[in-house]
């Protein structure tokens, strides 16, 4: 075909694959109390929203009856040449990799190969403090009290890191098992205990496991080169921008970089149970601590209330739970400077939603944005640190 013609083809197919797209209908999705929302009116409440309270740039996924019905990306990945974030773009996961990690975990103990109130003193070879990552508790033989379920509920009795330590030493604050504190030192013991207690690479069995079972393709638990000009900068409360940190070394506290898709199509697998049984999925969603502090954050507050009985709020593994409105719940947060993610499922309904936020500013959004487009399930907002 001669050069011209071709040229005149190509552009009469794209202005009519123009013309298709701007005809098809908008999706249009259910909420949990019965409204229907259709693309342009998320649209405009994302978008209103994000301009009121400065935000960069936010992915929204909404997930109904165990699918993905809505998933779009808003504002910039980067500011500053306003790189556009779609649900594509590579971002932090923040603490969304705890939950992430609790999958795994759960996979684990479905096989029989990991039991949760089996002290980890059993499966390491020698006593915790011999072991020079935590040698800080020599002297303090509560550890032999510690099981994985303890780690992964936040009943560790540890800060929830210990570099926020006076002297950045790690030590008990409570006896294990005793009261919930939210700490990321509990979960990366436990990624200790199956590394070297059951000699688990807990990177390899994230990638087979959940990130190649699920097709998270974009998904890691380290930096990839080919995450360059891909990625989204962070953002602070004051507008201070944060670089992507290329982390090289597994973290199951902390270290995933994913995508709004990638991990919308993990959290409605996780809303369907795929691949796990259904006795595994009830241990990690429902609640084996209830919550007895004010707020989440700062962690170990001696402080204590009944403003949470009536919801029950508590942990799980890996999971926050909760009765909302419509029935149990299960939720996650994830947040570092320049980055806010938020993902909360209704059990019986397998409806989900997913806020990826570059950020931090987006946090003032959360609740609203649950609200109007999942329903309104009555967060423990204040508990969250959240505006409610």
């Amino acid at each position: 075909m001669p050069i011209g013609r071709s040229l005149r083809f190509v552009t009469a197919a794209l202005a009519l694959f123009a013309i298709g797209a701007a005809d098809r209908p908008q999706r249009v999705f259910d909420t949990l109390d019965n409204r229907r929302l259709s693309e342009g009116a998320v649209d405009r409440l994302v978008e209103r929203m994000m301009t009121a309270n400065h935000v960069t740039g936010l992915g929204v996924a909404v997930i109904r009856k165990g699918k993905v019905v809505f998933i779009k990306g808003y504002g910039y990945a980067i500011a500053e040449n306003k790189a556009p974030l779609t649900p594509a773009t590579i971002m932090y996961g923040a603490s969304l990799t705890k939950a992430t990690f609790a999958w795994m975990l759960m996979e684990l103990v479905d096989e029989g190969k990991v039991d949760l109130d089996k002290p980890i003193a059993d499966y390491l070879a020698k006593p915790l403090p011999d072991y020079p990552a935590y040698a800080d508790l020599k002297g303090d033989e509560r550890w032999r009290k510690l099981t994985l379920r303890m780690l992964m509920n936040h009943t560790s009795g540890f800060a929830n890191l210990r570099f926020l330590e006076d002297d950045k030493k790690l030590r008990f604050h409570r006896d294990p098992g005793t009261r919930y504190g939210y700490s990321g030192e509990g979960v990366r013991l436990a990624q200790f205990v199956l590394e070297q207690g059951l000699g688990i690479d807990v990177g390899k069995e994230m990638q087979t496991r959940v990130f190649d079972h699920f097709r998270m393709g974009d998904t890691s638990m380290t930096w990839r080169e080919s995450y360059d000009g891909r990625l989204a900068y962070g953002y602070t409360a004051d507008g201070k921008r944060q670089p992507f940190d290329h982390r090289r070394k597994v973290d199951a506290a902390g270290s995933m970089a994913t995508t709004l898709a990638d991990w919308a199509r993990f959290l409605a697998a996780v809303s369907r149970g795929d691949g796990m049984s259904t006795a595994a999925h009830l241990t990690m969603t429902r609640p084996t601590v209830l919550i007895d502090s004010p707020a989440q954050f700062p962690t170990l507050l001696e402080t204590r209330t009944d403003r949470w009985k009536g919801m029950k709020l508590g942990y799980g593994v890996g999971w926050g739970t909760f009765e909302s409105r419509f029935g149990h719940a299960y939720f996650k947060e994830g947040h570092d400077d320049g980055t806010d993610n938020y993902a909360m499922c209704v059990d019986t309904r397998q409806s989900c939603i997913l806020l990826m936020a570059n950020d931090n500013r987006a946090a003032a959004i959360f609740v609203p944005l649950v609200n109007q487009l999942l329903g309104p399930v009555g967060l423990p907002a204040e508990w969250e640190g959240y505006r409610s």
